[in-house]
């Protein structure tokens, strides 16, 4: 029988590149995502290379909407053996603008919409007494302060702390909880020029690294993957970076 993992956020970037390396490892995948034409077609790609996925839409700031779409893939497939909790924004808003509202948009995406999907497959998971989740913070949560982003940095910030929280309380269910925290990855997000580096200073960005470039979303999915199989078996509560040597590499 095959696993299950659903993963927020899986029609683009990181969360894209997820379904696929889950997909190529024998699970059976749920992609989720508010883009339900990129979403789909994850899922129609990984079925056209003989592996088996459903797309099924979902805004994480909705939290009947996440009961309801977990409800309906474990009553049909079982209990989920992990969820990737991926699903995120990152704006750029000077202080003076950032409002009570755009605070809370970001905070209910990027933190409370984790705990949305993890909260209803909790139940089959301890049931088993297994099960695996990987939370995406980011160095900004790390490391970091993000000028003009400090939603984000201190929404990913709280991430790590879900992340310690959850394992430690999951632990004797036989439940991990790790994270991953990217460096600067060619994603959408990345690119836009609006919200982030934009393409110049996506290509001038690995000067600043030890790697020598910026890293691709496959790089995330891998560690991701890994850190859901039994090779990560005696691993909870940690987060890993994986940004090229950025951290390490400042001076």
């Amino acid at each position: 029988m095959k696993p299950n993992v659903l993963i927020t956020g899986g029609g683009i970037g990181i969360g894209r590149a997820s379904a696929f390396a889950f997909a190529r490892a024998g699970y059976r995948v749920f992609v989720t995502d508010v883009l339900a034409e990129a979403g789909e077609a994850v899922a129609a790609q990984i079925r056209a290379e003989g592996g088996e996925a459903a797309f099924h839409a979902l805004d994480v700031r909705a939290t009947d909407q996440a009961e309801a779409v977990l409800a309906g893939v474990q009553a049909e497939h079982g209990a989920l053996d992990c969820v990737v909790a991926n699903a995120g924004i990152a704006h750029r808003v000077p202080l003076p603008a950032l409002s009570d509202a755009k605070w809370d948009e970001t905070f209910e995406i990027d933190l409370k919409g984790m705990l949305r999907v993890i909260r209803p497959a909790l139940p089959g998971m301890q049931a088993r007494g297994r099960g695996a989740i990987v939370c995406i913070s980011s160095i900004m949560g790390i490391a970091y302060g993000w000028d003009q982003h400090v939603a984000y940095s201190a929404a990913k910030a709280g991430v790590i702390g879900l992340i310690r929280g959850l394992a430690v309380e999951l632990a004797a269910s036989g439940i991990r909880v790790n994270g991953v925290a990217p460096g600067y990855i060619r994603t959408a997000q990345l690119l836009s020029d609006e919200h982030s580096l934009g393409a110049a200073g996506a290509a001038t960005a690995g000067a600043n690294i030890p790697m020598g470039r910026i890293g691709e979303p496959e790089e995330i999915a891998d560690v991701v993957l890994f850190l859901a199989s039994t090779a990560a078996r005696y691993m909870t509560g940690q987060t890993v970076v994986v940004d090229g040597g950025l951290l390490v590499g400042r001076y």
